[in-house]
Protein backbone atom coordinates (compact mmCIF):
# COMPACT_ATOMS: atom_id res chain seq x y z
CA UNK A 1 0.00 0.00 0.00
CA UNK A 2 2.80 2.38 0.85
CA UNK A 3 4.45 1.77 -2.53
CA UNK A 4 1.16 2.47 -4.32
CA UNK A 5 0.64 5.69 -2.34
CA UNK A 6 4.14 6.88 -3.13
CA UNK A 7 3.67 6.14 -6.83
CA UNK A 8 0.36 8.01 -6.78
CA UNK A 9 1.92 11.10 -5.13
CA UNK A 10 4.87 10.99 -7.51
CA UNK A 11 2.54 10.80 -10.50
CA UNK A 12 0.47 13.73 -9.27
CA UNK A 13 3.59 15.82 -8.87
CA UNK A 14 4.73 15.03 -12.42
CA UNK A 15 1.25 15.83 -13.75
CA UNK A 16 1.22 19.15 -11.87
CA UNK A 17 4.60 20.03 -13.28
CA UNK A 18 3.34 19.34 -16.82
CA UNK A 19 0.14 21.36 -16.31
CA UNK A 20 1.65 24.31 -14.37
CA UNK A 21 2.75 27.26 -16.51
CA UNK A 22 6.46 27.99 -16.74
CA UNK A 23 7.77 30.58 -14.28
CA UNK A 24 7.50 34.14 -15.57
CA UNK A 25 10.76 35.69 -16.77
CA UNK A 26 11.69 39.27 -15.96
CA UNK A 27 11.20 41.86 -18.68
CA UNK A 28 14.45 43.81 -18.64
CA UNK A 29 14.31 47.23 -20.32
CA UNK A 30 16.27 50.48 -20.20
CA UNK A 31 14.69 53.70 -18.88
CA UNK A 32 14.53 54.97 -22.46
CA UNK A 33 12.55 51.90 -23.56
CA UNK A 34 10.19 52.06 -20.59
CA UNK A 35 9.41 55.73 -21.28
CA UNK A 36 8.87 55.19 -24.99
CA UNK A 37 6.86 51.95 -24.77
CA UNK A 38 4.92 52.08 -21.48
CA UNK A 39 4.98 55.47 -19.75
CA UNK A 40 4.48 57.60 -22.85
CA UNK A 41 6.87 59.96 -24.58
CA UNK A 42 5.28 63.09 -23.09
CA UNK A 43 2.07 62.65 -21.10
CA UNK A 44 0.35 64.79 -18.48
CA UNK A 45 2.59 63.56 -15.69
CA UNK A 46 5.72 64.61 -17.56
CA UNK A 47 4.13 67.92 -18.52
CA UNK A 48 3.41 68.76 -14.87
CA UNK A 49 6.89 67.60 -13.86
CA UNK A 50 8.60 69.73 -16.52
CA UNK A 51 6.39 72.72 -15.65
CA UNK A 52 7.21 72.59 -11.94
CA UNK A 53 10.92 72.13 -12.60
CA UNK A 54 11.07 74.91 -15.21
CA UNK A 55 9.53 77.49 -12.87
CA UNK A 56 12.91 77.77 -11.13
CA UNK A 57 14.38 79.38 -14.27
CA UNK A 58 12.51 82.57 -13.32
CA UNK A 59 14.83 83.12 -10.35
CA UNK A 60 17.88 82.23 -12.41
CA UNK A 61 16.98 85.00 -14.85
CA UNK A 62 16.05 87.60 -12.25
CA UNK A 63 19.20 87.20 -10.17
CA UNK A 64 21.40 87.20 -13.27
CA UNK A 65 20.00 90.31 -14.93
CA UNK A 66 19.05 92.39 -11.89
CA UNK A 67 22.28 94.38 -12.24
CA UNK A 68 20.92 96.00 -15.41
CA UNK A 69 18.89 98.14 -13.00
CA UNK A 70 20.67 97.97 -9.65
CA UNK A 71 24.06 98.79 -11.21
CA UNK A 72 22.79 101.24 -13.84
CA UNK A 73 24.27 104.68 -14.27
CA UNK A 74 21.58 107.31 -13.55
CA UNK A 75 20.53 109.13 -16.68
CA UNK A 76 20.31 112.69 -15.36
CA UNK A 77 21.66 115.02 -12.68
CA UNK A 78 20.97 118.58 -11.61
CA UNK A 79 22.49 121.39 -9.62
CA UNK A 80 21.35 121.68 -6.02
CA UNK A 81 18.97 124.63 -5.60
CA UNK A 82 21.21 126.55 -3.23
CA UNK A 83 24.22 126.09 -5.49
CA UNK A 84 25.30 129.23 -7.35
CA UNK A 85 28.34 127.63 -8.94
CA UNK A 86 28.69 128.84 -12.51
CA UNK A 87 30.65 125.69 -13.33
CA UNK A 88 27.73 123.54 -12.14
CA UNK A 89 25.22 125.55 -14.14
CA UNK A 90 27.31 125.39 -17.30
CA UNK A 91 28.04 121.65 -16.91
CA UNK A 92 24.37 120.79 -16.34
CA UNK A 93 23.57 121.97 -19.84
CA UNK A 94 25.56 119.02 -21.23
CA UNK A 95 23.37 116.45 -19.43
CA UNK A 96 26.15 113.86 -19.58
CA UNK A 97 27.13 112.06 -16.36
CA UNK A 98 30.81 112.57 -17.14
CA UNK A 99 30.34 116.33 -16.92
CA UNK A 100 30.02 116.14 -13.11
CA UNK A 101 33.59 114.94 -12.69
CA UNK A 102 34.96 118.42 -12.08
CA UNK A 103 32.21 119.51 -9.66
CA UNK A 104 32.23 119.66 -5.89
CA UNK A 105 30.09 116.88 -4.31
CA UNK A 106 27.74 119.33 -2.56
CA UNK A 107 26.86 121.30 -5.69
CA UNK A 108 24.88 118.64 -7.60
CA UNK A 109 22.67 115.55 -7.16
CA UNK A 110 21.12 112.71 -9.20
CA UNK A 111 17.58 113.42 -10.36
CA UNK A 112 16.45 109.91 -9.41
CA UNK A 113 17.98 110.09 -5.92
CA UNK A 114 21.19 108.79 -4.40
CA UNK A 115 19.71 105.32 -3.67
CA UNK A 116 18.43 104.64 -7.21
CA UNK A 117 21.47 102.46 -8.01
CA UNK A 118 24.83 101.48 -6.56
CA UNK A 119 26.53 103.97 -8.89
CA UNK A 120 24.46 106.80 -7.43
CA UNK A 121 24.84 105.67 -3.81
CA UNK A 122 28.58 104.95 -3.82
CA UNK A 123 29.73 107.48 -6.43
CA UNK A 124 31.02 104.99 -9.01
CA UNK A 125 31.68 107.57 -11.72
CA UNK A 126 34.63 109.39 -13.26
CA UNK A 127 37.86 107.78 -11.99
CA UNK A 128 35.81 105.15 -10.08
CA UNK A 129 33.59 104.10 -13.00
CA UNK A 130 35.33 100.77 -13.59
CA UNK A 131 34.49 99.73 -10.02
CA UNK A 132 30.88 99.47 -11.21
CA UNK A 133 31.86 96.53 -13.44
CA UNK A 134 33.35 94.48 -10.58
CA UNK A 135 30.06 93.15 -9.06
CA UNK A 136 28.76 91.81 -12.39
CA UNK A 137 32.11 90.23 -13.25
CA UNK A 138 32.34 88.58 -9.83
CA UNK A 139 28.76 87.38 -10.15
CA UNK A 140 29.60 85.48 -13.33
CA UNK A 141 32.88 84.28 -11.84
CA UNK A 142 30.84 82.86 -8.94
CA UNK A 143 28.53 81.24 -11.47
CA UNK A 144 31.53 79.69 -13.17
CA UNK A 145 32.78 78.08 -9.95
CA UNK A 146 29.27 77.19 -8.79
CA UNK A 147 28.56 75.37 -12.02
CA UNK A 148 31.41 72.93 -11.36
CA UNK A 149 30.36 72.51 -7.72
CA UNK A 150 26.66 71.91 -8.32
CA UNK A 151 27.30 69.84 -11.45
CA UNK A 152 29.48 67.41 -9.49
CA UNK A 153 27.04 67.43 -6.57
CA UNK A 154 24.09 66.55 -8.82
CA UNK A 155 25.92 63.64 -10.44
CA UNK A 156 27.85 62.22 -7.51
CA UNK A 157 25.74 62.56 -4.37
CA UNK A 158 22.67 64.79 -4.02
CA UNK A 159 20.98 64.10 -7.33
CA UNK A 160 19.20 66.58 -9.61
CA UNK A 161 16.22 67.37 -7.38
CA UNK A 162 17.97 68.12 -4.09
CA UNK A 163 20.65 70.14 -5.87
CA UNK A 164 18.00 72.42 -7.39
CA UNK A 165 16.41 72.83 -3.96
CA UNK A 166 19.73 73.72 -2.34
CA UNK A 167 20.50 76.21 -5.11
CA UNK A 168 17.11 77.93 -4.76
CA UNK A 169 17.44 78.30 -0.98
CA UNK A 170 20.98 79.68 -1.21
CA UNK A 171 19.88 82.08 -3.97
CA UNK A 172 17.15 83.43 -1.71
CA UNK A 173 19.52 83.95 1.24
CA UNK A 174 22.31 85.62 -0.77
CA UNK A 175 19.88 87.92 -2.62
CA UNK A 176 18.49 89.19 0.69
CA UNK A 177 21.96 89.69 2.17
CA UNK A 178 22.94 91.66 -0.96
CA UNK A 179 20.24 94.21 -0.13
CA UNK A 180 22.06 94.95 3.16
CA UNK A 181 25.46 95.71 1.57
CA UNK A 182 27.20 98.71 3.22
CA UNK A 183 29.72 99.35 0.41
CA UNK A 184 30.81 98.28 -3.09
CA UNK A 185 33.25 95.63 -1.79
CA UNK A 186 30.73 93.77 0.36
CA UNK A 187 28.19 94.12 -2.44
CA UNK A 188 30.66 92.58 -4.91
CA UNK A 189 31.39 89.68 -2.55
CA UNK A 190 27.68 88.97 -2.08
CA UNK A 191 27.09 89.15 -5.83
CA UNK A 192 29.82 86.53 -6.16
CA UNK A 193 27.99 84.37 -3.58
CA UNK A 194 24.67 84.92 -5.36
CA UNK A 195 26.18 83.89 -8.69
CA UNK A 196 27.66 80.77 -7.09
CA UNK A 197 24.28 79.90 -5.53
CA UNK A 198 22.05 80.37 -8.58
CA UNK A 199 24.30 78.37 -10.92
CA UNK A 200 22.79 75.06 -9.78
CA UNK A 201 19.32 76.03 -11.01
CA UNK A 202 19.89 76.11 -14.76
CA UNK A 203 22.24 73.14 -15.11
CA UNK A 204 20.07 70.81 -13.04
CA UNK A 205 16.63 71.95 -14.22
CA UNK A 206 17.28 71.27 -17.89
CA UNK A 207 18.69 67.81 -17.11
CA UNK A 208 15.90 66.96 -14.66
CA UNK A 209 13.27 68.02 -17.22
CA UNK A 210 14.69 66.20 -20.26
CA UNK A 211 15.59 62.88 -18.60
CA UNK A 212 11.94 61.83 -18.14
CA UNK A 213 10.63 62.35 -21.71
CA UNK A 214 10.99 60.51 -25.00
CA UNK A 215 13.82 61.29 -27.38
CA UNK A 216 11.67 63.16 -29.94
CA UNK A 217 10.26 65.42 -27.22
CA UNK A 218 13.59 66.45 -25.69
CA UNK A 219 14.11 69.45 -27.97
CA UNK A 220 10.73 71.13 -27.33
CA UNK A 221 10.76 70.17 -23.63
CA UNK A 222 14.16 71.74 -23.12
CA UNK A 223 12.67 75.05 -24.23
CA UNK A 224 10.21 75.12 -21.32
CA UNK A 225 12.92 76.43 -19.04
CA UNK A 226 13.83 79.20 -21.44
CA UNK A 227 10.19 80.34 -21.58
CA UNK A 228 10.33 80.84 -17.83
CA UNK A 229 13.79 82.43 -18.07
CA UNK A 230 12.16 84.91 -20.45
CA UNK A 231 9.26 85.39 -18.01
CA UNK A 232 11.77 86.26 -15.30
CA UNK A 233 13.49 88.69 -17.67
CA UNK A 234 10.15 90.32 -18.54
CA UNK A 235 9.23 90.68 -14.88
CA UNK A 236 12.39 92.63 -14.05
CA UNK A 237 11.44 95.99 -15.64
CA UNK A 238 8.06 95.81 -13.91
CA UNK A 239 9.55 95.13 -10.48
CA UNK A 240 12.49 97.49 -10.98
CA UNK A 241 10.27 100.39 -12.07
CA UNK A 242 8.34 100.29 -8.80
CA UNK A 243 11.59 100.14 -6.82
CA UNK A 244 13.48 102.64 -8.98
CA UNK A 245 14.18 104.96 -6.06
CA UNK A 246 15.81 102.24 -3.92
CA UNK A 247 17.82 99.39 -5.42
CA UNK A 248 17.86 97.53 -2.08
CA UNK A 249 14.11 96.95 -2.22
CA UNK A 250 14.56 95.26 -5.60
CA UNK A 251 16.85 92.62 -4.10
CA UNK A 252 14.54 92.08 -1.13
CA UNK A 253 11.58 91.35 -3.41
CA UNK A 254 13.61 88.97 -5.58
CA UNK A 255 14.84 87.06 -2.52
CA UNK A 256 11.29 86.04 -1.55
CA UNK A 257 10.40 84.28 -4.81
CA UNK A 258 12.79 81.24 -4.74
CA UNK A 259 11.95 80.70 -1.06
CA UNK A 260 8.21 80.57 -1.80
CA UNK A 261 8.83 78.20 -4.73
CA UNK A 262 10.92 75.83 -2.60
CA UNK A 263 8.16 75.56 0.01
CA UNK A 264 5.01 75.53 -2.14
CA UNK A 265 5.89 73.83 -5.43
CA UNK A 266 9.16 71.92 -5.30
CA UNK A 267 7.99 69.08 -2.99
CA UNK A 268 5.89 67.78 -5.92
CA UNK A 269 8.92 67.32 -8.21
CA UNK A 270 10.30 63.79 -8.78
CA UNK A 271 13.95 62.77 -8.93
CA UNK A 272 15.38 61.65 -12.28
CA UNK A 273 14.88 57.88 -12.72
CA UNK A 274 18.00 57.75 -14.91
CA UNK A 275 20.16 59.17 -12.12
CA UNK A 276 18.60 56.83 -9.55
CA UNK A 277 19.35 53.82 -11.77
CA UNK A 278 22.94 54.87 -12.44
CA UNK A 279 23.41 55.23 -8.68
CA UNK A 280 22.21 51.65 -8.19
CA UNK A 281 18.79 52.62 -6.77
CA UNK A 282 16.77 50.69 -9.33
CA UNK A 283 13.71 50.16 -7.10
CA UNK A 284 13.33 53.91 -6.55
CA UNK A 285 13.80 54.54 -10.28
CA UNK A 286 11.06 52.02 -11.06
CA UNK A 287 8.74 53.65 -8.52
CA UNK A 288 9.20 57.02 -10.21
CA UNK A 289 8.39 55.51 -13.61
CA UNK A 290 5.33 53.75 -12.18
CA UNK A 291 4.09 57.06 -10.80
CA UNK A 292 4.54 58.77 -14.16
CA UNK A 293 2.71 55.90 -15.90
CA UNK A 294 -0.15 55.97 -13.36
CA UNK A 295 -0.76 59.68 -13.86
CA UNK A 296 -0.73 59.08 -17.62
CA UNK A 297 -3.44 56.42 -17.17
CA UNK A 298 -1.08 53.53 -17.92
CA UNK A 299 0.48 50.65 -16.01
CA UNK A 300 3.86 48.98 -16.19
CA UNK A 301 4.22 45.18 -16.58
CA UNK A 302 4.45 43.32 -13.26
CA UNK A 303 7.63 41.53 -14.32
CA UNK A 304 9.40 44.67 -15.47
CA UNK A 305 12.90 45.37 -14.20
CA UNK A 306 15.33 48.05 -15.28
CA UNK A 307 18.49 47.10 -17.15
CA UNK A 308 21.69 47.96 -15.34
CA UNK A 309 23.57 50.31 -17.71
CA UNK A 310 26.98 49.64 -16.18
CA UNK A 311 26.68 45.85 -16.04
CA UNK A 312 28.44 45.80 -12.71
CA UNK A 313 28.91 42.55 -10.90
CA UNK A 314 26.73 41.66 -7.96
CA UNK A 315 27.86 43.03 -4.67
CA UNK A 316 30.00 45.74 -6.24
CA UNK A 317 27.31 47.48 -8.23
CA UNK A 318 27.07 50.66 -6.20
CA UNK A 319 30.82 51.09 -5.94
CA UNK A 320 31.26 50.70 -9.69
CA UNK A 321 28.46 53.11 -10.42
CA UNK A 322 29.81 55.66 -7.99
CA UNK A 323 33.22 55.59 -9.68
CA UNK A 324 31.60 56.17 -13.05
CA UNK A 325 29.87 59.28 -11.70
CA UNK A 326 33.06 61.25 -11.08
CA UNK A 327 34.17 63.99 -13.42
CA UNK A 328 37.55 62.30 -13.94
CA UNK A 329 35.87 59.66 -16.08
CA UNK A 330 34.88 62.36 -18.57
CA UNK A 331 38.28 64.03 -18.78
CA UNK A 332 40.11 60.67 -18.94
CA UNK A 333 37.97 59.51 -21.86
CA UNK A 334 39.64 60.91 -24.97
CA UNK A 335 36.59 61.35 -27.20
CA UNK A 336 34.52 62.87 -24.39
CA UNK A 337 37.28 65.29 -23.37
CA UNK A 338 37.70 66.54 -26.95
CA UNK A 339 33.96 66.98 -27.26
CA UNK A 340 33.75 68.82 -23.94
CA UNK A 341 36.54 71.25 -24.87
CA UNK A 342 34.82 72.06 -28.17
CA UNK A 343 31.51 72.72 -26.39
CA UNK A 344 33.25 74.97 -23.86
CA UNK A 345 35.00 77.05 -26.54
CA UNK A 346 31.69 77.56 -28.35
CA UNK A 347 29.99 78.31 -25.02
CA UNK A 348 32.53 80.97 -24.09
CA UNK A 349 31.72 83.02 -27.18
CA UNK A 350 27.96 82.59 -26.84
CA UNK A 351 27.98 83.48 -23.14
CA UNK A 352 30.09 86.56 -23.81
CA UNK A 353 27.66 87.79 -26.46
CA UNK A 354 24.36 86.75 -24.83
CA UNK A 355 25.03 88.41 -21.47
CA UNK A 356 27.20 91.17 -22.89
CA UNK A 357 24.51 92.42 -25.27
CA UNK A 358 22.01 92.56 -22.40
CA UNK A 359 24.38 94.50 -20.14
CA UNK A 360 25.47 96.70 -23.05
CA UNK A 361 21.92 97.92 -23.51
CA UNK A 362 22.71 100.99 -21.41
CA UNK A 363 25.02 102.13 -24.22
CA UNK A 364 22.05 102.45 -26.57
CA UNK A 365 20.41 105.86 -26.83
CA UNK A 366 17.04 104.80 -25.42
CA UNK A 367 15.13 104.70 -22.15
CA UNK A 368 16.58 101.86 -20.06
CA UNK A 369 13.23 100.33 -19.04
CA UNK A 370 11.97 100.42 -22.63
CA UNK A 371 15.16 98.88 -24.03
CA UNK A 372 15.27 96.08 -21.44
CA UNK A 373 11.57 95.35 -21.96
CA UNK A 374 12.10 95.14 -25.72
CA UNK A 375 15.07 92.80 -25.31
CA UNK A 376 13.02 90.63 -22.97
CA UNK A 377 10.21 90.49 -25.52
CA UNK A 378 12.71 89.36 -28.15
CA UNK A 379 13.33 86.29 -25.98
CA UNK A 380 9.75 85.14 -26.67
CA UNK A 381 10.09 84.69 -30.46
CA UNK A 382 13.59 83.33 -29.84
CA UNK A 383 12.22 80.52 -27.68
CA UNK A 384 9.29 79.86 -30.05
CA UNK A 385 11.53 79.80 -33.11
CA UNK A 386 14.07 77.64 -31.30
CA UNK A 387 11.38 75.17 -30.22
CA UNK A 388 10.04 74.83 -33.77
CA UNK A 389 13.44 74.56 -35.44
CA UNK A 390 14.73 72.02 -32.92
CA UNK A 391 12.04 69.66 -34.19
CA UNK A 392 12.88 70.32 -37.83
CA UNK A 393 16.65 70.78 -38.07
CA UNK A 394 19.82 69.45 -36.53
CA UNK A 395 21.27 70.94 -33.36
CA UNK A 396 24.63 71.77 -34.95
CA UNK A 397 23.15 73.63 -37.93
CA UNK A 398 20.72 75.61 -35.79
CA UNK A 399 23.40 76.61 -33.29
CA UNK A 400 25.93 77.71 -35.88
CA UNK A 401 23.45 79.72 -37.98
CA UNK A 402 22.12 81.48 -34.87
CA UNK A 403 25.65 82.37 -33.76
CA UNK A 404 26.45 83.69 -37.25
CA UNK A 405 23.33 85.88 -37.29
CA UNK A 406 24.09 87.26 -33.83
CA UNK A 407 27.65 88.09 -34.85
CA UNK A 408 26.65 89.80 -38.09
CA UNK A 409 24.01 91.85 -36.26
CA UNK A 410 26.57 93.05 -33.71
CA UNK A 411 28.92 94.11 -36.49
CA UNK A 412 26.10 96.02 -38.21
CA UNK A 413 25.40 97.84 -34.94
CA UNK A 414 28.79 99.53 -35.34
CA UNK A 415 27.37 101.52 -38.26
CA UNK A 416 24.78 103.07 -35.94
CA UNK A 417 26.78 103.28 -32.71
CA UNK A 418 27.03 106.70 -31.12
CA UNK A 419 29.31 107.91 -28.37
CA UNK A 420 27.88 109.00 -25.06
CA UNK A 421 28.44 112.64 -25.98
CA UNK A 422 25.81 112.35 -28.69
CA UNK A 423 23.29 110.81 -26.33
CA UNK A 424 21.12 113.87 -26.01
CA UNK A 425 21.51 115.06 -29.58
CA UNK A 426 18.51 113.30 -31.09
CA UNK A 427 17.04 110.33 -29.26
CA UNK A 428 14.46 109.66 -31.95
CA UNK A 429 16.83 109.61 -34.89
CA UNK A 430 16.60 106.95 -37.56
CA UNK A 431 20.08 105.75 -36.73
CA UNK A 432 19.16 105.06 -33.14
CA UNK A 433 16.01 103.15 -34.05
CA UNK A 434 17.91 101.15 -36.67
CA UNK A 435 20.56 100.31 -34.09
CA UNK A 436 17.91 99.18 -31.59
CA UNK A 437 16.20 96.99 -34.22
CA UNK A 438 19.43 95.33 -35.32
CA UNK A 439 20.53 94.88 -31.71
CA UNK A 440 17.18 93.21 -30.97
CA UNK A 441 17.62 90.78 -33.88
CA UNK A 442 21.16 90.01 -32.78
CA UNK A 443 20.05 89.40 -29.21
CA UNK A 444 17.26 87.10 -30.41
CA UNK A 445 19.77 85.07 -32.46
CA UNK A 446 22.18 84.92 -29.50
CA UNK A 447 19.30 83.74 -27.31
CA UNK A 448 18.50 80.90 -29.74
CA UNK A 449 22.17 79.84 -29.80
CA UNK A 450 22.33 80.02 -25.98
CA UNK A 451 19.22 77.83 -25.60
CA UNK A 452 20.25 75.29 -28.24
CA UNK A 453 23.69 74.83 -26.66
CA UNK A 454 22.07 73.56 -23.45
CA UNK A 455 20.00 71.01 -25.38
CA UNK A 456 23.00 70.02 -27.47
CA UNK A 457 25.17 69.43 -24.39
CA UNK A 458 22.50 67.29 -22.71
CA UNK A 459 22.43 64.99 -25.75
CA UNK A 460 26.19 64.86 -26.31
CA UNK A 461 27.01 63.13 -23.00
CA UNK A 462 25.64 60.13 -21.00
CA UNK A 463 23.73 60.11 -17.71
CA UNK A 464 26.66 59.40 -15.39
CA UNK A 465 28.46 62.61 -16.46
CA UNK A 466 25.61 64.60 -18.03
CA UNK A 467 25.13 67.08 -15.20
CA UNK A 468 28.88 67.57 -14.94
CA UNK A 469 29.11 68.13 -18.72
CA UNK A 470 26.31 70.69 -18.63
CA UNK A 471 28.03 72.39 -15.68
CA UNK A 472 31.28 72.60 -17.68
CA UNK A 473 29.37 74.15 -20.56
CA UNK A 474 27.79 76.54 -18.10
CA UNK A 475 31.25 77.39 -16.75
CA UNK A 476 32.36 78.41 -20.22
CA UNK A 477 29.22 80.51 -20.67
CA UNK A 478 29.82 82.21 -17.33
CA UNK A 479 33.51 82.80 -18.09
CA UNK A 480 32.49 84.72 -21.18
CA UNK A 481 29.80 86.53 -19.21
CA UNK A 482 32.27 87.49 -16.44
CA UNK A 483 34.47 89.36 -18.93
CA UNK A 484 31.56 91.04 -20.72
CA UNK A 485 30.89 93.73 -18.03
CA UNK A 486 34.45 95.04 -18.47
CA UNK A 487 33.82 95.43 -22.19
CA UNK A 488 30.48 97.13 -21.45
CA UNK A 489 32.28 99.62 -19.18
CA UNK A 490 34.71 100.36 -22.02
CA UNK A 491 31.72 100.67 -24.34
CA UNK A 492 30.55 103.72 -22.40
CA UNK A 493 33.45 105.52 -24.07
CA UNK A 494 33.46 103.59 -27.37
CA UNK A 495 30.26 101.61 -28.18
CA UNK A 496 31.78 100.43 -31.48
CA UNK A 497 34.49 98.49 -29.64
CA UNK A 498 32.03 96.38 -27.65
CA UNK A 499 29.91 95.53 -30.71
CA UNK A 500 33.04 94.59 -32.70
CA UNK A 501 34.26 92.12 -30.07
CA UNK A 502 30.75 90.67 -29.61
CA UNK A 503 30.44 90.09 -33.36
CA UNK A 504 33.82 88.39 -33.81
CA UNK A 505 33.37 86.02 -30.87
CA UNK A 506 29.86 85.02 -31.90
CA UNK A 507 30.94 84.12 -35.43
CA UNK A 508 33.90 82.14 -34.07
CA UNK A 509 31.56 80.11 -31.84
CA UNK A 510 29.43 79.23 -34.86
CA UNK A 511 32.49 78.00 -36.75
CA UNK A 512 33.90 75.86 -33.90
CA UNK A 513 30.57 74.05 -33.44
CA UNK A 514 31.05 72.18 -36.73
CA UNK A 515 33.55 69.90 -34.97
CA UNK A 516 30.70 68.43 -32.90
CA UNK A 517 28.54 65.45 -33.98
CA UNK A 518 24.83 65.79 -34.71
CA UNK A 519 22.54 64.46 -31.95
CA UNK A 520 19.02 64.95 -33.29
CA UNK A 521 16.83 61.90 -32.47
CA UNK A 522 19.84 60.14 -30.92
CA UNK A 523 19.20 58.09 -27.74
CA UNK A 524 20.28 59.31 -24.31
CA UNK A 525 23.05 56.98 -23.15
CA UNK A 526 23.70 56.06 -19.53
CA UNK A 527 27.49 55.52 -19.41
CA UNK A 528 30.54 56.70 -21.33
CA UNK A 529 31.46 53.14 -22.30
CA UNK A 530 27.96 52.41 -23.61
CA UNK A 531 27.93 55.60 -25.69
CA UNK A 532 31.42 55.04 -27.09
CA UNK A 533 30.64 51.48 -28.21
CA UNK A 534 27.30 52.42 -29.75
CA UNK A 535 28.71 55.42 -31.64
CA UNK A 536 31.59 53.30 -32.94
CA UNK A 537 29.12 50.68 -34.16
CA UNK A 538 27.09 53.34 -35.96
CA UNK A 539 30.16 54.75 -37.66
CA UNK A 540 31.22 51.24 -38.66
CA UNK A 541 27.81 50.42 -40.15
CA UNK A 542 27.81 53.71 -42.09
CA UNK A 543 31.24 52.89 -43.56
CA UNK A 544 30.05 49.38 -44.48
CA UNK A 545 26.93 50.73 -46.20
CA UNK A 546 29.02 53.29 -48.08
Amino acid sequence: MEDQAQNLVHGNIQLAERVAPPPATNLELTVEEVVEEYVGSFGWSQFLHVLLVSLAWIFDSQNTLVTIFSDAQPSAWRCINNSSSSLCLSSSSNGDASSVCGLMPDTWEWVSGHTSSIIAEWGLICDRRFLAAIPASLFFLGSLLGSAFFGHLADASLGRKRTVLLSCLLTSVTAFLTSLSPNIWVYSLLRFANGFSRSGIGICCIVLATEVVGRKRRGPVSQFGFFFFTAGFLSLPLIAYHTRTNWRNLYKILSLLPLAYSVLFFPFVSESPRWLLVRGRSEEALDVLKNFARLNGKTLPENLCLANPSAAGEGGENEALTKNCTEESLWRTKWAAKRMITVMIAGFGVGFVYYGVQLNIENLNFNLYFSVGLNALMEVPAVVIGTILLGLTGRRLLFSLSAFLAGISCLLCILFAHGKRAKNADKSSTGNWAQLAIEGIGFMAASVAFDVLYVYCVELFPTNVRNFAVSQSRQALMLGASIAPLLVAAGRLSPSLSFLVFGILSIFSGVISWWLPETRNAPLYDTLKQQEEDEKNKVGSQITQA
